[in-house]
């Protein structure tokens, strides 16, 4: 058994996502096989077993639900499109964790540095705790990132993508009597100018969901970022997206809307014992279905990092956190930059517009390099700058 480091570190948690990559998959793995156990248990995939391996079938809107591009993995679990229900799967990891190692139904409210190196957290239950370093995974608003980041946050803080986005669920039994049980039943995207719809199954096949994204030409003026939609406005905004989209928004009986914001690029994710992981780093926006991802791959570096030899006391982890920052900053930050362009992409405003063949080209290439990513070498690389 390793001996237990002699300092505490504060994880500060928040946010999750819901649907996971083959690099995410892997990232479970190597942190803790029993969490890619508990993720492939729960987890919906595809309903036809041929489309198993199938991450999303790419659709013209526009042109009679033409098929673009079919993308697939090629991970061993034939991942596909795997979508988790996301309190079941958070219930699953925190039962996991020994009772005297965590708690829960916390909100950071406060973070600074107290006397004798010591970090002080204040929490919105007015209870207060101390820690020699803290890791603030606590969501795109982080209270961690504004100590990390100071005044940059705000103007390196926040962004509106230009995008919202309708969501709302169909049970599976009406869509496929509408839909047919291969479009219902197996991950799809509608593409169009100025928006795309995707649909795909959870619930263990008993549901699909439904998201409708849509540009936006002006800012986001609303203080809330989740606002009870209008069916008849997807409707309209959907409008002309051909017969198989309008038969999908037909089935939407409730929505809600979801304003799309993302990061802009920090200077750093680190401040001496201090440091971001997952959104509170790096938030993006949804349309490569990597930024749960990322910050699976965010705490499997961090966590070989500390756990590493060289790290013996409080005063080591700022090392640890530096080293972590040099690697994880430039992929995670691509990620974001490249699914703002992908957005675009979908909306026929990417460097090839409407035209099909060149979105093929781009879709049948854009993914591999999130998926294929070495997480082995990503540990080495950070465990090498540790000297």
């Amino acid at each position: 058994m390793k001996p237990v480091k002699p300092f505490t570190v504060a994880i500060v948690g928040g946010g999750a996502g819901i649907a996971f990559s083959p690099n995410s998959i892997e990232a479970m793995r190597l942190i803790d096989p029993k969490i890619r156990e508990v993720f492939l248990k729960l987890a919906t995939k595809n309903e036809e077993k041929e489309e198993e391996a199938t991450w999303i079938n790419f659709r013209s809107g526009e042109r009679e639900s033409q098929l673009i591009a079919k993308v697939r993995t090629t991970d061993r679990d034939k991942t596909g499109l795997s979508s988790v229900h996301r309190a079941r799967f958070l219930e699953e990891l925190a039962a996991m964790v020994p009772e005297e190692v965590a708690q829960f139904n916390k909100r950071l409210t406060y973070l600074e540095s107290s006397g004798g190196g010591k970090l002080k957290l204040r929490f919105e239950d007015g209870t207060t705790a101390s820690a020699d370093a803290v890791v603030g995974c606590d969501g795109v608003r982080s209270q961690v990132r504004r100590f990390v980041l100071g005044e940059e946050s705000a103007s390196q803080g926040l962004a509106f993508s230009g995008k919202y986005a309708y969501r709302g669920l169909v049970p599976m039994e009406r869509a496929k009597i509408s839909l047919g049980e291969y479009l219902a039943g197996n991950s799809q995207m509608y593409l169009g100018y100025g928006g795309h719809l995707l649909t795909y199954p959870i619930d263990k096949g008993a549901t699909m969901n439904v998201v409708g994204f849509k540009d936006m030409d002006s800012t986001w003026d609303h203080e809330t970022w989740v606002l009870k939609g209008r069916v008849v406005d997807m409707r309209r905004d959907f409008v002309g997206f051909g017969e198989t989209v309008e038969r999908v928004v037909k089935l939407i009986e409730s929505v809600d809307i979801w304003a799309l914001f993302d990061h802009k690029p920090a200077s750093t994710y680190v401040k001496g014992r201090v440091a971001l992981l997952g959104d509170a780093a790096h938030a993006s926006t949804p349309h490569q279905g990597a930024g749960a991802g990322q910050a699976l791959e965010d705490a499997l570096v961090l966590s070989c990092l500390l756990d590493d030899e060289r790290i013996r006391s409080a005063c080591d982890t700022s090392k640890a956190f530096a080293a972590y920052d040099a690697i994880r900053r430039p992929r995670s930050q691509k990620v974001v930059s490249t699914s703002r362009q992908c957005g675009m992409v979908y909306a026929f405003k990417g460097p090839g517009g409407d035209d099909v063949t060149k979105i093929e080209e781009d879709l049948t290439e854009r993914f591999e390099w999130i998926w294929g990513v070495d997480m082995n070498e990503q540990v080495r690389d950070a465990c090498s700058l540790l000297g």
